[in-house]
């Protein structure tokens, strides 16, 4: 039995979602014809209360559209120095918009008003200029913190002043929703732009939606051609995210109990230093550097038939997921405790 906790990424469909997929009605969707990414587009726009929404292939895709729809060459964005866009979109923010970014050191990967607000540049010739502010929610470094809509709510309207966009990462942000109670319009009132992924913790094999008003969305098609994103008959595809959407939501709340479960473990082991909070489906923890490294541990497990991520030189991360069953997590748990 291969355990395979490196992403939520590694899911596959189940027999529901391959269904789906097989009855899907398709069309050529570069000129807007095909039925279910219309429909996938509008059930997203609806669920986040805005006009409109666009399927892209990826989230890193998503991500960079909105900044390009966002932003001018030359202009800056606000970012936790631990985000997404920044780290692993390929420097996408500088090669796909010639914007730079400033980056901040927040709480657990999460910024406040106050910080952003002083961070926000003077309208002079010689200094950049600040149009975007981006979060990402779960924050994916922190270990999968969440954001608390109290907190998001601040930076909304402090953008709103500064006339600044305010754009969300939400790769992972139905798995902060389960958390907290929070509704999507909640969200989509508090963001000029959204992104989703589909192909994480709601187990689609590909997919990410990007959310806003209509001209936003206009734009933002415009972008997704000239990146190389028009797809033709990507119903198929599609049709596994709006099954996700639809059915994988509230089961999220398994992969996070399974996660505080392991946290719990790797806490009474010895050859842990720490282990960041775990808030969602993601475990970050450190190993003691005297007994092992991260590639060493990462070894280790894999005799077990476990894949993890070494996610430093002795940083380890270990995400649950909908294809993470009950009887891998035993054996998970079982061989962790027996390394001490």
């Amino acid at each position: 039995m291969l355990i395979d906790l490196r992403s939520d990424t590694v899911t596959k469909p189940g027999e529901g979602m391959l269904k789906a997929i097989q009855a899907a009605k398709v069309g050529d969707d570069v000129f807007s014809e095909d039925e279910t990414v219309n429909q996938l587009q509008s059930y997203a726009a609806n669920l986040f209360g805005k006009e409109a929404a666009l399927f892209c292939p990826s989230g890193t895709m998503t991500n960079q559209i909105a900044i390009k729809v966002h932003t001018q060459p030359g202009d800056e964005l606000l970012c936790d120095v631990n985000s997404h866009i920044y780290n692993y979109e390929g420097g996408g923010i500088s090669f796909n918009s010639g914007v730079q970014a400033k980056l901040l050191k927040g709480v657990e990967g999460k910024l406040n008003a106050e910080l952003v607000e002083e961070n926000i540049n003077g309208n002079f010739d010689w200094l950049t200029k600040t149009s975007l502010v981006c979060l990402e929610n779960t924050v994916n470094r922190a270990g999968g913190s969440i954001y608390e809509l109290n907190e998001i709510k601040p930076i909304a309207e402090l953008c709103k002043i500064k006339k600044l966009k305010l754009h969300l990462d939400g790769a992972r942000l139905f798995n902060a929703l389960i958390e907290t109670g929070d509704t999507a319009k909640d969200i989509g009132n508090s963001f000029d732009s959204i992104s989703i992924c589909l192909s994480k913790g709601l187990g689609a094999p590909v997919g990410s939606l990007l959310i806003g008003d209509a001209d936003f969305i206009q734009q933002a098609r415009r972008i997704r051609k000239v990146f190389g994103g028009g797809m033709r008959q990507a119903g198929f595809i599609a049709a596994a995210g709006l099954y996700a959407l639809e059915n994988n939501v509230k089961r999220l709340k398994e992969d996070h109990k399974k996660a505080k479960e392991l946290e719990a473990v790797l806490k009474s082991c010895n050859y842990v230093k720490d282990v960041l909070n775990v808030y969602t489906n993601i475990v970050i923890f450190n190993l003691r550097p005297e007994m092992y490294s991260g590639s060493e541990f990462e070894a280790r497990l894999a005799k077990s038939n476990i894949k993890i991520a070494a996610f430093g030189k002795n940083t380890i991360r270990m995400v649950t997921h909908l294809d993470y069953t009950d009887q891998m997590h035993e054996m998970v748990i079982k061989v962790l405790q027996g390394l001490n």
